[in-house]
């Protein structure tokens, strides 16, 4: 996985909270991400020996030609991949390894009761937020740009109205369409509100969201599972049609540590 992407890091939260770490090994690519797609830094990938996750792909399916994106769930014994979809992997480690000693099987973050509010909640974020600050990142017309930071800012206003009403997106506690959000919130100022040009408003500005976010930072495991400094690197290093000098810069000095208080 990669600690930059915001689908990747879904999978890591779920591994960390449901401790799924003594079953599920890791293997964590460099920052950038250059001609040769994702690499692995040496030594870090234990089970294949790979130096590019491409490597991965093609020792499942020699014949493979299509994107290599993380993350990638990978079945030691038979030498398969099991799913490369974040939202399925997610799905996965919420339940399926319940019965297994040390797994937190107390944890449902997709409870039955809530499923129709959570998919529902997930649609709209998935389109409007976590890959509504893409589309205008990505954007090559100012048309599409700026109606995809419309959509996006509409949705968080939205979403910031809805927490000034309750603590999470659904229900009492954190479900997967928190973390789903998450992902994208810990990195909306310190990379999408510059470098995707999505600088209506920060993060900082929207009270009920930030707050929101600060208290999924706290919640014990999720903050090791953020780096900013991998995820800012991989950002403004990567995407050299956006910044074509690789720059990356100091700011902004307020990140989830100065909210926490640390």
């Amino acid at each position: 996985m990669s600690l930059a992407c915001p689908w990747a890091h879904r999978t890591l939260i779920f591994r960390a909270l449901k401790r799924l770490d003594a079953i599920v090994s890791l293997s964590v690519v460099e920052p950038l991400m250059r001609d040769n797609g994702w690499t692995l830094a040496p030594g870090v990938d234990p089970v294949n020996g790979a130096r590019y996750l491409h490597e991965i792909y093609t020792k499942a399916q020699p014949r493979y030609t299509g994107r290599v994106t993380v993350p990638v769930l990978w079945d030691k014994k038979t030498g398969a991949i099991v799913n490369n979809e974040s939202a399925e992997i997610i799905r996965m480690f919420n339940g399926a390894f319940d019965g297994v000693a040390g797994v937190d099987a107390t944890l449902d973050f997709y409870p039955k009761a809530l499923r129709t509010e959570i998919d529902a909640v997930n649609h709209v974020v998935y389109e409007r937020v976590n890959n509504g600050v893409y589309r205008a990142g990505f954007a090559t017309t100012q048309e599409a740009h700026d109606e995809a930071v419309d959509a996006l800012f509409e949705t968080l206003d939205e979403l910031e109205a809805r927490l000034a009403r309750q603590p999470y997106l659904v229900g009492e506690r954190p479900t997967e369409a928190d973390w789903r959000l998450f992902t994208t919130l810990v990195r909306f100022d310190a990379v999408y509100v510059g470098h995707f040009k999505c600088n209506r408003r920060r993060l900082i500005d929207y009270p009920h969201l930030a707050a929101y976010a600060r208290r999924l930072y706290e919640v014990p495991g999720v903050a090791e599972t953020v780096d900013f400094d991998h995820i800012k690197r991989h950002y403004y290093g990567s995407h050299r049609t956006l910044n074509p000098s690789g720059i990356v810069p100091k700011g902004p000095d307020a990140d989830f540590r100065r909210f926490s208080g640390r």
